[in-house]
């Protein structure tokens, strides 16, 4: 009787479990994070936070790490950033912030959908959107949370939490949400054509 290798949970057991490997997975999903913060800009009426392409780049990151290396990449990218590295949006570093909230957030949305891609959530689309809409409620959960409390505003109402750091990028976060559903799938679809991802 031959002896298999286990079937991979998520994309990233496809690399390969070598600490080297599981290191480089780790940096290039907070890199990937840090890169795409720098594609952001703020709307006129809402200086609080600014748009970016971070929440694409943290669920689509834990959909293919998994949840602790997920969860390890945005922590690296928390710290990293804390203590002076400027990758934060547009380049901002340190800690605290009207926007910090979405960080913390960055790091538990990341543990939750690396966990569900874990169950095979990523491999079709209808469950991968699904996993993504979790992903965004908690991050703006715990981010309009420590905006309201960093900037002293009500949950509603014209200058309130809902208004800075909910209602403002729903749309935006649809469509990127719906881009990273999209590509998990596709990329189990291209492993299995090359006998990898069974």
């Amino acid at each position: 009787m031959a002896l298999t290798a286990p079937q991979p949970r998520v994309l990233a057991d496809v690399v390969g479990r070598t600490w080297i490997r599981q290191l480089a997975l780790v940096g290039g999903g907070a890199a990937f994070v840090g890169l795409s913060a720098q594609i952001a800009f703020y709307l006129p009426w809402n200086p609080a936070v600014p748009l970016t392409l971070q929440t694409f780049a943290v669920i689509l990151t834990a959909g293919a790490l998994g949840s602790l290396r997920g969860a390890a990449a945005m922590t690296l990218y928390a710290l990293l950033g804390s203590i002076g590295l400027p990758w934060f949006a547009k380049g901002a570093s340190g800690f605290g912030g009207p926007a910090f909230g979405y960080i913390i957030g960055f790091i538990v949305a990341a543990f939750v959908v690396g966990r569900l891609a874990e169950s095979g959530a990523t491999r079709s689309f209808l469950r991968s959107v699904g996993l993504m809409v979790l992903g965004s409620v908690i991050i703006y959960a715990i981010g309009a949370t420590w905006l309201k409390y960093s900037l002293g505003i009500p949950w509603f109402g014209a200058d309130s939490a809902w208004v800075y750091g909910v209602r403002d990028f729903i749309i935006g976060d649809v469509i990127k949400l719906l881009a990273a559903a999209g590509l998990l799938p596709l990329a189990w679809k291209a492993l299995n054509k090359a006998g990898l991802g069974r």
